[in-house]
C-alpha cells in the first residue's frame, strides 16, 4: 500500500468538504422514475401539476443517486483507504429537486473509532447535506464508513 494514502489516522473529526456540481435534466429525472420509482409526479408535469410539488420532480432515491455519484467522482481526486459503508442511519428529504436545478454537496465529519471486532478498520459517522443552485438544502444524509487503520510498518 502506499504511503501517500489517507487513513483513518488522518481522519479529523469536524473536517469539512463542498463537492460536485450535477444538473438534473427532465429526461434523467423520467428515465430514472419510469424504472425505479414511477410515481405520476415524477414521470409527468399534469399529474405532478395536481400535487404540492407543482411541476415535475425527481424521485428523492433519484437525488440520493445523484449525491453518490458526487460522492464517488470526489473519491477519486482522494487516494483514500476506504473500504465502503455499512449503511446509512438517517436519509430525509427535504425539498423537491427540479428538472433544470444543480446539485452540490457539502459534508462534515462527525465521530470516528476504532472497529472493535476488527481493529484493522476504523469506522466513521458523517453527514452529507445537497444543495441546489439557491443554496437551499434539498437532502440530508448521515453515512457510516468503513477505513483501514494504518499498517503497523507504515507507522514508524
Amino acid at each position: 500500500m502506499s504511503d501517500d494514502l489517507k487513513y483513518f489516522e488522518d481522519l479529523v473529526v469536524g473536517t469539512k468538504a463542498s463537492f460536485g456540481r450535477y444538473e438534473v435534466t427532465r429526461e434523467e429525472v423520467v428515465e430514472f422514475a419510469s424504472k425505479y420509482d414511477p410515481q405520476p409526479f415524477h414521470l409527468s408535469d399534469e399529474a405532478a401539476a395536481q400535487t404540492h410539488f407543482g411541476r415535475l420532480s425527481a424521485s428523492g432515491w433519484h437525488t440520493a443517486a445523484m449525491a453518490m455519484r458526487m460522492a464517488v467522482e470526489n473519491m477519486k481526486d482522494q487516494r483514500s483507504a476506504g473500504l465502503g459503508s455499512p449503511g446509512l442511519d438517517e436519509l430525509r428529504w427535504l425539498k423537491p429537486v427540479y428538472p433544470g436545478d444543480t446539485l452540490r454537496c457539502e459534508t462534515e465529519l462527525l465521530e470516528k473509532r476504532v472497529s472493535r471486532s476488527r481493529p484493522e478498520m476504523g469506522i466513521t459517522k458523517g453527514r452529507t447535506t445537497v444543495f441546489n443552485q439557491h443554496d437551499q438544502a434539498v437532502m440530508t444524509y448521515i453515512a457510516n464508513g468503513l477505513i483501514r487503520t494504518r499498517p503497523a510498518a507504515s507507522q514508524a
